[in-house]
């Protein structure tokens, strides 16, 4: 069964760092492009960074670039996003999904899969 679950998510002060992780299960990472998404109460679910796991190619948001950075761990079949310089604007349930091509080809959430459960980031002083 594929199946992805994200962990890492808490409670930050602004300005503080949280990783999350997104464990893969029933498939190997190694063939796709991963997608982290976010979604905040009464807001539609946003697009944050994607790995294409093949090469290692990375693609970010405007608002997240140069604070956070998305890795992989083939090995582990995870994919990581470490999140720096957090924001309150960056309070959110955070998601990864599949990409339906194997490169990263946008934020379309139409485009992903096998979304995961999410885990809640909140950055609150």
């Amino acid at each position: 069964q594929v199946q992805l679950v994200e962990s890492g998510g808490g409670l930050v002060q602004p300005g503080g760092s949280l990783r999350l992780s997104c464990a893969a299960s029933g498939f190997s990472l190694g063939y796709f492009a991963i997608g982290w998404f976010r979604q905040a109460p009464g807001k539609e679910r946003e697009g944050v960074s994607c790995i294409s796991t093949r090469d290692g190619t990375t693609s970010y948001v405007p608002s997240v670039t140069g604070r956070f950075t998305v890795s992989r761990d083939n090995a582990k079949n995870t994919v990581y996003l470490q999140m720096n310089n957090l924001k309150p604007e960056d309070t959110a349930v955070y998601y990864c999904a599949v990409s339906r091509p194997y490169y990263c080809s946008g934020y379309e959430p139409s485009d992903y899969q096998h979304w995961g459960q999410g885990t809640q980031v909140t950055v609150s002083s």
